[in-house]
């Protein structure tokens, strides 16, 4: 018997994924609203809620309805525990929100420097995004973030 056949013969159905939000159930974007909160928060309650639903599986990338992932909100509200945990569970530093937007380009317009060089070492790419965190550091005269992107990444 087939996978298929086996299901149908138990009577159990497999559920499709949902294909968009709508789809979703009530509690699934409660969880998802209180872990994006959770992102803007800089508390140890946070940090370790986090922490426990990506090991439990929820993906490192989760984005909200305008695409901010988690380490795009961390990294927008400063919150370098919550920045640098993201990063360790494999959350992509280079994947940018629905206006182009990097989390590297947003660290660097809020001034936020442990952020930005965890995001940097962490592979950020400073040339993507619009606008890109390069070209945020040279509008905010941020001398000290072109220098770190114009040396070595493992110098």
């Amino acid at each position: 018997m087939s996978g298929n056949d086996q299901s149908a013969a138990s009577g159990t159905v497999e559920a499709s994924p949902p294909k968009s939000v709508s789809e979703l159930p009530p509690a699934a974007i409660e969880l998802a609203t209180t872990l994006f909160n959770h992102a803007r928060h800089n508390n140890s309650e946070s940090l370790a809620t986090l922490s426990q639903y990506l090991q439990a599986g929820i993906p490192p990338n989760l984005t909200n309805g305008s695409g901010d992932t988690l380490l795009m909100l961390a990294s927008y509200h400063g919150h370098i525990d919550i920045v640098r945990m993201l990063l360790e569970q494999g959350a992509d530093p280079n994947v940018l929100n629905d206006r182009g937007q990097s989390p590297i380009a947003g660290a660097v317009f809020k001034g936020y420097d442990e952020v930005v060089m965890a995001l940097w070492k962490g592979g950020a790419d400073e040339k993507i995004g619009q606008p890109c965190a390069k070209d945020a550091a040279v509008m905010f005269k941020k001398e000290n973030y072109l220098a770190m992107f114009e040396r070595e990444r493992n110098g």
